[in-house]
């Protein structure tokens, strides 16, 4: 029952970093074309000093393809380990992952700090994920 809550928990994570990181469904882009994170760094209107915190959110928020290969190898590990071996190799993997989310985490929250009052909103209202329907 931990490894199925842990397992949940980095899918919440996951997820939730997604959304957070410009993964968003295509309804979320205005310009036909246009991917999430460039019609919303168009509609910010960034400042200078705020373009440099921009590029260092997205420098993070790239991260994830390293995570891809890491999943992809430990993908590959899987059949030849014991049942153990995989529990740790799991358990790794997810300590690697908060770690990731930590430090993206952290990139927004800096990139964050330098938005107006009224590109915070605009910000959250772009990154929020849709919910999805429970049919």
């Amino acid at each position: 029952m931990t490894q199925y809550r842990s397992m949940v928990r980095l899918a919440l994570m996951t997820a939730t970093s997604a959304a957070l990181m410009g993964s968003a469904p295509p309804a979320w882009s205005q310009n036909i074309g246009a991917s999430p994170l460039t019609t919303l760094h168009q509609q910010l209107q960034l400042s200078p000093a705020q373009e440099i915190a921009w590029k260092a959110y997205r420098a993070e928020a790239s991260a994830p393809t390293a995570t891809q290969d890491r999943r992809r190898a430990a993908a590959t590990m899987f059949p030849h380990l014991s049942s153990p071996q995989r529990m740790d190799l799991v358990e790794a993997e997810m300590k690697q992952e908060l770690l990731d989310l930590e430090r993206q985490s952290q990139a927004l929250k800096a990139f964050y700090a330098t938005l107006s009052p009224g590109q915070k909103s605009l910000f959250d209202a772009r990154t929020l994920p849709q919910q999805q329907s429970s049919q």
